[in-house]
């Protein structure tokens, strides 16, 4: 049976209002890459650029029966220059977005940090899944499952920045970060332990702005009321979270793939902290999780561009 996410219907909508902004989608050459980009224009999500060798993609589209004789597409030699061709759009002011298409992901993120060419800010970047998790009432962003391995207390604080600068553009109100580990008491033994308090800590003193933090929290007690009762909890995040920081990339991407496949739950992956947001799709994904990505990240696009929060709650 499938499971409705009317979250990210409103999420879809919202971006529909707010019109569609230019992605340049980097080495589509595949039928997911290629449907993904497509089924987002058709719903005035976005405008795509397509970017890669023109003879791949076009096979790709003919076996697929995609037409996509009405979209622009820069032809490239290879995957490697597809990543940098995308990059330059940004740069040239052509595209507001990057979309990860068939290529590698270290390939477009390569393109993305390099030194001289790149779209690096003073921001590290980081990945949140947005998801849609049957039974919750709102969104729930799931923060860093896919870029991030091993984080550092000072990387953790721009993991931690971005994804409350997202829960903002989504209109989170009031945003609860959750800073997760195995227990809620610090404990030496525990480094992820002492990193939730030191973070907690810091948003207590500026270091960190624009949401409520507390941790470390485990699981249950990050969303479950009850639970953080029984634990004697006394906050506003606990038992109530809608952003759900984890220790490591491995612990928060298991997370989300539980959630995801366990669940019913759905989830739209974005890129922050880059000049632009970045689209990544999986193939695994379902068409309106695809949507969804697409539709955070033109979100995301609008505020940058605006400085406004677009999201009406």
């Amino acid at each position: 049976m499938e499971v409705s996410h009317p979250h990210y219907d409103k999420l879809i909508a919202a971006a529909r209002h707010a019109g569609p902004a230019t992605v340049a989608v980097a080495h589509p050459c595949d039928r997911n890459a290629l449907e993904g980009a497509l089924d987002a224009a058709r719903m005035g999500i976005i405008k795509p650029i397509l970017v890669g060798p023109r003879d791949r993609i076009q096979q790709a589209a003919d076996a697929a029966q995609l037409d996509i004789s009405a979209l622009p597409l820069i032809d490239t030699e290879h995957s490697h220059a597809s990543a940098a061709r995308a990059v330059e759009l940004v740069h040239q002011g052509q595209a507001s977005a990057l979309m990860k298409g068939s290529l590698h992901t270290d390939e477009l993120m390569g393109a993305v940090v390099a030194t001289a060419t790149g779209l690096r800010t003073a921001r590290r970047l980081s990945h949140c899944f947005v998801m849609d998790v049957p039974g919750r009432a709102e969104p729930l962003i799931i923060t860093d499952a896919a870029v991030n391995i091993i984080p550092t207390l000072n990387e953790k604080v721009d993991i931690v920045q971005n994804a409350i600068d997202l829960a903002q553009v989504l209109r989170f109100d009031p945003i609860k970060v959750a800073i997760l580990a195995a227990v809620e008491t610090v404990s030496a033994k525990m480094p992820s332990t002492i990193d939730a308090a030191a973070l907690c800590k810091m948003a207590d003193r500026g270091q960190i702005t624009g949401a409520l933090l507390d941790g470390p929290l485990a699981m249950d007690n990050a969303i479950d009321p009850e639970a953080a009762a029984i634990k004697h909890l006394v906050s506003p995040v606990a038992g109530r979270a809608n952003v759900l920081v984890a220790p490591d990339l491995e612990a928060g991407n298991m997370l989300a793939k539980s959630l995801t496949f366990m669940a019913g739950a759905s989830a739209a992956g974005i890129v922050l902290g880059a000049r632009v947001p970045i689209i990544l799709t999986s193939r695994a994904d379902t068409v309106q999780a695809r949507l969804a990505s697409c539709a955070v990240a033109v979100l995301v696009a609008h505020s940058k561009l605006s400085g406004a929060r677009i999201l009406g709650g």
